[in-house]
């Protein structure tokens, strides 16, 4: 593989060694319209596997809560009854209207808008370099585009054929004319589309479209309900932040975790908060970002994003946040090895310090069974969500020692802790 799996920035922010008893995880869903509904259900169903095989401790989840305006839905994992744990708050920031609003619009509109990418990122030159990084992720973001011309030449040989053959099906006394006949044909053409649509759905063949359709508009600056968004989840976590220091409740860790392109945006929402507080991550509470198979490049790569990689360099060389960037080779959507420093050419404006990103490899191999690993291996987007799923064996990746154990990220990431297995005979 061209690129190091692994990258240590030499001037990352010194160790705190206070064991954390009170983090605040701040969590934002990739690209998915059924946001609200998935994550809550995700993390109780997968933190009940985990506690099965390894010893997270006694805890208890709380109800989830969706605030006034929509945009996040809270629980809290209380500290575990035995042995060290932290007490955490969990915030999923909303974004799951947009998307649906995405998959609202006509698709006559989003295919045109797909084949405009594609061909936009293919004369630019990006798309090879995609492949470069990645050539998994290169088939999977030409796959929508691949599968648009099938259904197109599929659809104009249904089309001819019921127009060519349809005074033989009806008979040749009918005498159908020209006018109806091929209004007839094109109808069949586009009629079969819509008969698959649980197919195309099952495929993630407009889930996968959207998607890109997406990272296409948001690098060319054409996003404005996303930008606003962004801003929406700076001011909450602030908020929240502040009525935590207002009520007295203490804070020892603020993280924010991004999965799939929800990484991108917590980089965003990252920035904005740096930029907007001076305090935050300086003194009180440690500032940890984690962005979780990424597909930051999708973006940042564009020639039009420079303002998103203005906020990366800013990242890169600030010393109040440590952000770890986890890949994992056996991930088809993200770029194994990725490192923003080397592969977006930042100007970071003179010899400032490297301070970020921490980038690692979760090598989803060691942490899954031969038998699951061989199952799903081929299965995208299983393997993808692995990111947020229990681990089935002990790895230095470990989701839930993460956002619930005692030990900041950046320890946990330089020195893994792999979590203890119980003895077999609770494991029936």
């Amino acid at each position: 593989m061209r690129n190091s799996l692994s990258f240590t920035p030499p001037d990352l922010q010194e160790a705190r060694l206070e064991a954390v008893r009170h983090r605040y995880v701040f969590y934002i869903p990739g690209y998915d319209p059924e946001a609200r509904t998935r994550y809550r259900l995700l993390f109780v169903r997968e933190w009940a596997r985990y506690t099965k095989r390894f010893d997270g401790g006694r805890r208890t989840v709380s109800c989830a809560q969706l605030s006034e305006n929509g945009l996040v839905q809270s629980w809290a994992v209380s500290a575990p009854e035995q042995g060290d744990g932290a007490e955490t708050r969990y915030d999923v920031l909303l974004w799951d209207d947009i998307v649906a609003a995405d998959f609202a619009r006509s698709r006559f509109l989003s295919v045109a808008l797909l084949i405009a990418g594609t061909a936009h990122m293919i004369v630019s030159g990006l798309l090879f370099r995609f492949y470069r990084l990645s050539w998994k992720y290169g088939n999977v973001i030409l796959y929508p585009f691949v599968m648009v011309i099938l259904l197109t030449a599929l659809s104009v040989a249904i089309g001819v054929g019921v127009h060519a053959h349809l005074g033989d099906w009806f008979g040749h006394s009918l005498g159908w004319p020209l006018w109806i006949s091929l209004p007839l044909g094109v109808v069949a053409g586009v009629a079969w589309i819509k008969l698959i649509e649980a197919f195309l759905n099952r495929i993630f063949f407009w889930q996968l479209l959207n998607d890109w359709v997406f990272n296409w508009q948001h690098g060319q600056g054409w996003r404005p309900d996303y930008e606003r968004r962004l801003d929406a989840f700076a001011g909450h976590v602030l908020s929240a932040l502040a009525a935590r220091t207002e009520t007295g409740q203490p804070t020892d860790e603020v993280m924010i975790v991004g999965h799939s392109s929800g990484g991108l945006t917590a980089v965003e929402v990252a920035a904005r908060l740096l930029a907007r507080d001076a305090s935050i991550g300086a003194s009180g509470a440690s500032l940890s970002l984690v962005t979780l198979g990424s597909g930051l490049p999708l973006v940042a790569m564009q020639p039009a994003a420079a303002s998103l990689r203005a906020e990366i360099a800013r990242l890169v060389t600030e010393r109040r946040v440590v952000w770890c960037d986890f890949h994992a080779p056996q991930d088809w959507m993200n770029f194994p090895g990725f490192n923003p420093l080397r592969d977006l050419k930042l100007r970071l404006c003179g010899q400032q310090p490297v301070a970020n990103p921490l980038v690692r490899s979760a090598r989803f191999r060691d942490l899954l069974c031969p038998e699951t690993y061989r199952r799903v291996r081929f299965r995208p987007f299983r393997m993808h969500f692995q990111f947020l799923l229990a681990n089935e064996r002990p790895g230095a990746y470990d989701f839930f020692a993460m956002t619930l154990g005692p030990r900041r990220l950046r320890e946990q990431v330089l020195a893994p802790v792999a979590c203890r297995e119980r003895e077999p005979a609770l494991l029936l």
